[in-house]
C-alpha cells in the first residue's frame, strides 16, 4: 500500500489531522484529549483494514489478469460485494471469456489451416501424380493413337489441375475479405445465360436436356460475374450427376419477400449423411470415388451469401438433387 504515492500522502494528511486534533483535545481537558486519541486510533485501524482487504482483491484481480496473459485456461474471478470492485470484477471475467473465445478460435483456425494445406496438397499431388505416371507411358510408347491419347489426358489433368489452383486463390480471396463485390441489378434471365454459356457445348455432347424457365424482368441486386461463377459449379455438379442422356431444369421464381433459383438434375441425389457438410470445404462425400476436389459448392456458398443471399440443397421428392439459391428483396 505505501507504494501507492495517493496513500503516502493521504496516510501522511491524516496523520497531521489526527495529531493537531489530540493537541487540540489535551489542550481542551484530559477526557477530550483521549477521545480525540481514541477516535483518530479507531478510524485509522478501520481505514486500513479496508483500504487493505481492498488491496487484496486489486492483487488477485492482478494476479488473474496475469495468468491470462500467460495463456492459462480455467480461469475463476470471484464474486465481489456491490461497489466499484464488483464491477471491476465483472469487466475482467467479461475480458477473461473474450480471450478465451479468441485463444479457442485462433486454435480452430490454425488447426484449419493445416488440415487446409494438407488437403490442397493432397488434392495437388493426385493429378501430379497422374501425370508423371503418363508422361512414363508416352515415353515408352511408339503407338502414334496411343501417345495422341495420352497427351489428351494430360491436358484434362492440367485443366482440372487450373480450375483447382484458380478455385483456391478465389477462396483465399475471400477469406482474406479483399475481394470486392459489385452491386448492380442483374436481370436473372441474362445471368442464368451468361453461366451456362461455358457448359452448352459438353451438354450437347453427353445429350443432357437443359429446360429453363426464367421469366423476363426478374431482378436481383448483386455481382454478376460473381454469382455467375457460383451458378457454374452448381451446374458443373448437377451435370457430373445427371451424367448421359440427363436432365437439368433452371426455375426462377420472384414473390414479394424474394427471388428465388433453382437448379435440379435427375441423377442420383445426395446421401443422406452427405447433406449436412455438402458446402463444407474439401467435403468429398462418402463415396471414395467421387472425382470433386470438395471446393466448388463452398466457393459457391461463399459467394451468395458474402451478398446476402442463401443456399440450400437437398434431394427432389421426384428423384435427383435440387440446390436452391434465394435472395430477399
Amino acid at each position: 500500500m505505501l507504494r501507492n504515492k495517493e496513500f503516502r500522502q493521504f496516510a501522511i494528511l491524516f496523520s497531521l489531522m489526527a495529531a493537531a486534533s489530540v493537541m487540540l483535545g489535551f489542550a481542551i481537558n484530559r477526557l477530550a484529549g483521549i477521545l480525540a486519541a481514541s477516535s483518530a486510533a479507531a478510524f485509522g485501524t478501520v481505514f486500513f483494514a479496508f483500504t487493505k482487504a481492498r488491496y487484496k482483491s486489486i492483487a488477485r484481480i492482478s494476479n488473474q489478469i496475469d495468468l491470462v496473459l500467460h495463456n492459462a485456461d480455467h480461469l475463476y474471478i470471484g464474486e465481489s460485494d456491490e461497489g466499484e470492485l464488483s464491477i471491476l470484477h465483472s469487466e475482467i471475467t467479461k475480458m477473461t471469456l473474450r480471450i478465451r473465445e479468441q485463444n479457442d478460435a485462433l486454435k480452430k483456425e490454425k488447426e484449419h489451416l493445416a488440415d487446409s494445406l494438407a488437403d490442397i496438397a493432397h488434392q495437388l499431388r493426385t493429378p501430379l501424380t497422374s501425370v508423371n505416371l503418363i508422361l512414363s507411358l508416352l515415353a515408352n510408347n511408339s503407338d502414334e493413337n496411343e501417345r495422341k491419347a495420352f497427351v489428351r489426358e494430360i491436358e484434362e489433368l492440367l485443366v482440372r489441375m487450373d480450375w483447382l489452383i484458380t478455385s483456391l486463390l478465389k477462396l483465399s480471396r475471400l477469406d482474406a475479405g479483399i475481394a470486392v463485390f459489385q452491386s448492380e441489378q442483374i436481370d436473372v434471365k441474362n445471368l442464368i445465360c451468361a453461366a451456362l454459356r461455358p457448359f452448352l457445348i459438353p451438354m450437347e455432347l453427353h445429350n443432357i436436356d437443359l429446360q429453363i424457365d426464367a421469366p423476363k424482368g426478374m431482378i436481383i441486386q448483386g455481382d454478376s460475374g460473381w454469382l455467375s461463377e457460383a451458378i457454374q459449379n452448381i451446374l458443373k455438379n448437377c451435370m457430373e450427376n445427371a451424367g448421359e442422356n440427363g436432365k437439368i431444369e433452371v426455375i426462377c421464381r420472384s414473390n414479394p419477400l424474394f427471388t428465388e433459383i433453382a437448379i435440379r438434375d435427375n441423377g442420383a441425389g445426395f446421401e443422406k449423411e452427405d447433406l449436412p457438410c455438402l458446402f463444407d470445404r474439401f467435403y468429398r462425400g462418402k463415396n471414395p470415388n467421387a472425382a470433386g476436389y470438395g471446393i466448388g459448392l463452398a466457393l459457391c456458398k461463399m459467394i451468395i451469401t458474402r451478398q446476402g443471399g442463401t443456399i440450400t440443397a437437398k434431394n427432389h421428392p421426384q428423384g435427383g438433387a435440387i440446390f436452391t439459391i434465394r435472395f430477399p428483396k
